[in-house]
């Protein structure tokens, strides 16, 4: 392989390393999701030259109508003057709980359906509150690769945290790690998601029971992360009340929360409305030691009235109206939301193929012995690179994406690839600098 000073790239490597150095970031191959942002910003601005980017999971559909005309008309109404309910209005809380019954077969009581400054605030929340329960273990562990925002939340928080990369312990073996480390008493909660960012790995119903007998047995809080709800396209999850259903854990233990987003199934991601799910057992059980940080001892009390209030005062008016129409027209079984969100694997497949047509591999590419879906992301890699050196010579390239070393992932040698903002019509520029960079590589 040619050393990469001699290689001439469609971006020129010192336009790269001056704006590198401008903006203080250290080594582009560790750099976090907004660093590559405003790094690939500038150097368009720079060169003209138009980025493939693939760092941000930004949806790239347009806003649900539904909500967007719900929005509007609760505006007109004046609800921007008046505090919401921290707890959320009363017609949202019944559309998720139908959603929850609808879409994953699970029965949940209106009151544990908290509207969220973006699922982001529920998963925050939630480390303030489930970390707390017990004086004698607050440790969260996640199960990896993950989204990194999660662990700066906790380091932000002060509080502990372990990981592991499931890419090893899928099916059966997942039983026996998750034992060695739940055993030794100190894990609070556990946080994964599913489907997977990065990965796109979807957690089996094998997989799932092993992690909610285990909650059950060790009295762990599980988060699940569903900000790509129903979005392994493998299966068809997308009328209301008839399985399949979105697996989770919910089905397996009564110890869990559900953060659920908004962003992406009904691209909405601006108006930051997510929805915070508790289980009712969970809900009203007591727990001695909040009492040193709340003035309930029940945890749902805990969590909005003294955790949620804290952070937020609630969640934006306007945002639970839109949220609340384009559930109840979802739930009614007059807007199929899947059918919309099918572009991000359609065009998963797609760039998929062009990068292993010119010599990269999948990273992640099974769920156990079945091909991994297409979907919002997928993981690459090149042979004789590592993950950082590959990130930082595609940037040469008019291609962006984040590494795998910030996500969890033991797999260093990989890149997660977003496929939400590349736009059909640049398929031919994502070809053409595939082809030279592998010219310029094999």
């Amino acid at each position: 392989m040619k050393p990469f000073e001699e290689i001439t790239t469609p971006v020129c490597q010192s336009v790269v390393e001056a704006i590198r150095k401008k903006i203080h970031i250290g080594e582009i191959g560790t750099a976090s999701i907004r660093e590559i942002k405003k790094l690939v910003d500038e150097v368009e601005k720079s060169s003209g030259i138009r980025f493939v980017r693939m760092e941000m999971g930004i949806p790239g559909l347009p806003a649900t109508e539904i909500g967007v005309k719900a929005e509007i008309a609760a505006l007109e109404k004046g609800v921007a003057a008046i505090y919401p309910d921290i707890h959320g209005i009363p017609q949202l809380k019944q559309e998720i709980s139908r959603f929850v019954k609808n879409f994953m077969d699970i029965d949940v009581n209106q009151e544990g359906c908290i509207p969220t400054v973006g699922s982001m605030q529920g998963s925050f929340a939630s480390f303030l509150t489930v970390n707390r329960l017990f004086e004698d273990k607050g440790t969260t562990l996640f199960i990896d690769p993950g989204f990194p925002v999660h662990k700066q939340q906790l380091h932000v928080l002060g509080q502990p945290w372990e990981s592991f990369d499931v890419y090893n312990y899928r099916g059966r073996k997942l039983r026996d790690k998750l034992e060695s480390i739940l055993s030794k008493g100190h894990i609070s909660s556990i946080l994964y998601s599913n489907p997977n960012n990065p990965s796109w790995i979807c957690f089996t119903e094998e997989e799932l029971s092993v992690i909610g007998e285990l909650a059950d047995k060790y009295r762990i809080v599980v988060m699940e992360d569903l900000a790509y709800f129903a979005m392994d396209f493998r299966k068809d999850l997308s009328t209301p009340g008839k399985p399949p259903y979105q697996p989770t854990v919910a089905r397996y233990t009564d110890n869990w929360v559900l953060f659920i987003s908004s962003s992406k199934v009904f691209s909405y991601a601006g108006q930051r409305i997510g929805m915070l799910v508790i289980s009712d057992g969970l809900f009203h059980s007591s727990f001695p030691n909040l009492k040193r940080f709340y003035s309930s001892d029940l945890f749902g009390h805990a969590m909005i009235f003294g955790t949620v209030y804290a952070l937020s005062s609630g969640t934006s008016h306007s945002a639970q109206y839109a949220l609340a129409a384009m559930l109840k027209e979802v739930n009614d079984g007059t807007y199929d939301f899947i059918s919309v969100v099918k572009e991000y694997g359609e065009k998963a497949k797609i760039m998929k193929k062009l990068f292993t047509d010119n010599g990269f591999y999948l990273v992640y590419d099974k769920d156990e012995d079945e091909p991994i879906a297409d979907g919002f992301y997928f993981t690459i890699a090149y042979p004789g690179l590592e993950g950082r050196e590959l990130l930082k010579r595609l940037v040469h390239y008019g291609i962006s994406a984040i590494s795998l070393d910030i996500t969890g992932s033991e797999r260093t040698e990989g890149l997660r690839a977003c496929v939400s903002l590349v736009g059909r019509d640049q398929f031919s520029d994502l070809e053409e600098r595939l082809v030279k960079f592998h010219d310029d590589h094999k």
